[in-house]
């Protein structure tokens, strides 16, 4: 969640101290004129700021003593800082590089793992019956068969779909939204681009879609990186493109 106020390091740090004191102080506050509600709101904003950062740095072993945080809070309150600005600065600048490298640590095992799941999962989809795997890797299964037309790359289709990862978690879907979505079709992952076109307006089709044909090792929102995704897909129309004006007055 984005907040008004992002602090800097030095202020995150300062925020700690007063999240901090909520255990050991029990003040009431008044809460009656607009100015006390807005001190209040800047508060709490930078309040739930510091929470979401400390439970991140939680997740990569990183835990803070919050004693230190207090002595550190209050001792700065009252111009008894033990350390200097200047190395404060640059201890809150090593906090920050270990927490992203613990991160990219984490993240390089699971995007590895990721990969071995996935090509599990093809392996075991391939012996589905009525799945085929094309040339590039991309498995699909015909759900429903039409007899409509077939899409080419340049056209813009409507579809219903759900999107999951490997382990059942959806993380996409048009039916959850209630409205079909359109898009031209050279312009979304490779493994739709290509999917897409094997089927008729009317049928519906279940995709397990390569890494590679994805979003690849970056990932994207929900989708993590080396992600094999599944799909089923519903094409309901291929939209035509509008005629250019001149060939409209022609026809007139």
């Amino acid at each position: 969640m984005k907040f008004f106020v992002k602090p800097t390091l030095v202020a995150v740090a300062v925020m700690a101290m007063m999240g901090c004191q909520e255990e050991t102080t029990a003040k009431a506050v008044t809460l009656e004129t607009e100015d006390q509600k807005q001190a209040y709101a800047l508060g709490a904003s930078i309040g739930s700021y510091m929470n979401n950062n400390l439970t991140e740095q939680e997740k990569f072993g990183i835990v803070l003593d919050k004693d230190l945080l207090m002595a550190g809070f209050t001792e700065s309150l009252n111009g008894k800082a033990q350390i200097e600005k200047e190395e404060i600065q640059k201890l809150l600048m090593a906090l920050d590089q270990k927490v992203n490298e613990k991160k990219q640590e984490q993240t390089a095992i699971a995007t590895e793992k990721n990969i071995a799941d996935g090509v599990a999962f093809l392996a075991e989809n391939a012996k589905v019956e009525g799945v085929q795997t094309t040339e590039s890797g991309l498995q699909y299964q015909v759900l429903t068969a039409a007899e409509g037309a077939k899409p080419m790359a340049s056209d813009t289709v409507k579809v219903h779909y759900k999107g999951t990862l490997t382990d059942g978690t959806t993380f996409d879907s048009s039916y959850d939204r209630g409205e079909p979505i359109e898009f031209p079709l050279n312009r979304v992952i490779k493994g739709w681009t290509e999917g897409v076109q094997l089927m008729n307006v009317g049928s519906k089709y279940k995709f397990v879609i390569p890494s590679d044909l994805a979003y690849g090792p970056s990932g994207t929102g929900p989708i993590p990186g080396n992600a094999t995704l599944v799909f089923e897909v519903e094409l309901l129309e291929i939209i035509a493109a509008a005629a250019p004006k001149a060939e409209a007055e022609a026809a007139k």
